[in-house]
C-alpha cells in the first residue's frame, strides 16, 4: 500500500466515530507517517476535494491545523453535492476515486461500481482528451442519478 493511500485510509478512519468533521494537526500526522507535510497537503487536495464530499478548512502556523468535514451523511445528498460538484469534464482517475469512496462508504454495491467504471473507462470512450472527459463527465453524473 502506497504512504498516501494508508494517510487517506488513516484519515477517513477518523471519521468512523459517526464524526461529520475532523481536525487534524499537519506536522503531527506527517511524523506519524515519516513523510513530509507536504504529503499530506497532497492527500488532503486530491482525496478530500468537495466533490467527494469534503470541505476542507486549512489555518496555516502552530502545525498547520486541518478541518475536514462531510458534506452531508444522506445518501442522495451525498449523491446530489457529487452530481454538482463533477463539474463539465472528469478524468477516469477521479472517476477512479470517487468509485472507491462510494464503495467505502456503501453507497453503491460492487456490480455497480463495476458498471461506473467500465461506462467511463478510457477504452470506451475512444475521443480526444478534451471530448473524453466531457462526455465521461455526462456519463457518470447521468449514472449517478439513476441509481437506487
Amino acid at each position: 500500500m502506497k504512504i498516501t493511500d494508508m494517510i487517506e485510509e488513516f484519515i477517513k478512519e477518523m471519521f468512523e466515530d459517526d464524526n461529520d468533521s475532523i481536525e487534524i494537526q499537519r506536522n503531527e500526522l506527517a511524523e506519524q507517517f515519516n513523510c513530509v507535510p507536504s504529503q499530506i497537503n497532497y492527500v488532503i487536495a486530491t482525496r478530500f476535494k468537495p466533490s467527494q464530499g469534503y470541505y476542507v478548512e486549512s489555518r496555516r502556523g502552530g502545525g498547520g491545523h486541518i478541518t475536514i468535514k462531510k458534506v452531508s451523511s444522506t445518501k442522495s445528498d451525498y449523491m446530489m453535492h457529487i452530481i454538482h460538484h463533477i463539474g463539465e469534464e472528469i478524468t477516469a482517475s477521479e472517476v477512479d476515486i470517487l468509485i472507491s469512496d462510494f464503495l467505502t462508504y456503501d453507497l453503491i454495491s460492487p456490480t455497480e461500481a463495476k458498471l461506473l467504471k467500465v461506462a467511463t473507462n478510457d477504452n470506451v470512450l475512444k475521443l480526444v482528451k478534451e471530448q473524453r472527459d466531457k462526455v465521461r463527465a455526462s456519463i457518470f453524473k447521468n449514472m449517478l442519478l439513476n441509481l437506487d
